[in-house]
């Protein structure tokens, strides 16, 4: 597979995932990466920093012309840590102190890392909306509401894509209405 093709299939998803995700500039895209299984192997067994590097172009183009910050899950190798922005760092959020690195955060991570403005990582994050590619189990980095996305987009090289957004908790009794640009576009009653 090329990286032009990779690059291409990476913004295709984070467009479709964006059309449904009602997200707001300044909001955080949380994005799990396996190099290693967008070429067909086993999750961390053949990092490859081209590979993250088309990955990374695909969405980030498409999250910098609306204004959302991305942030990049490190490997278990780092405790899933989370590199992003100094910018998108939510207020009182501690900074730890690791540079991610090829087999030690992961391959996207460190791209994210090195081409950032001003990269900090953090231990955890509560993200907006987030991709998975590859099985990388990035839902302890979303807000706690997660709701699936299914996208066209099934794949990236031969990793599996998984998306989801998330929505405010909703609250009160039979009584209760929900606003629906909070729900992504529909009027909910409690029932």
């Amino acid at each position: 597979m090329e990286y032009k093709e990779i690059q291409e299939q990476a913004s295709e998803a984070v467009r479709e995932l964006l059309d449904v995700a009602n997200l707001k500039k300044g909001d955080i895209f949380i994005v799990g990466c396996s190099s290693s299984e967008i070429k067909g192997e086993h999750i961390g067994q053949g990092s490859d920093i081209n590979v993250a590097a088309a990955v990374y172009e695909g969405i980030r183009s498409v999250l910098d012309d609306k204004g959302i910050f991305l942030a990049a899950q490190c490997c278990e190798h780092l405790n899933r840590a989370v590199v992003l922005e100094r910018a998108a760092l939510p207020s009182g959020k501690e900074i730890v102190n690791v540079v991610p690195q090829l087999h030690a955060g992961g391959s996207f991570a460190t791209t994210l890392y090195e081409r950032a403005k001003d990269p900090v990582a953090v231990e955890s994050i509560r993200a907006d909306a987030g991709m998975d590619i590859g099985d990388t189990l990035i839902g302890m980095h979303l807000k706690p509401v997660a709701v699936p996305v299914r996208i066209a987009v099934k794949q990236i090289g031969d990793a599996h894509v998984v998306c989801a957004r998330t929505r405010p908790k909703y609250i009160g009794g039979e009584r209760a209405v929900y606003d629906p640009e909070l729900t992504g576009g529909e009027i909910r009653r409690q029932e």
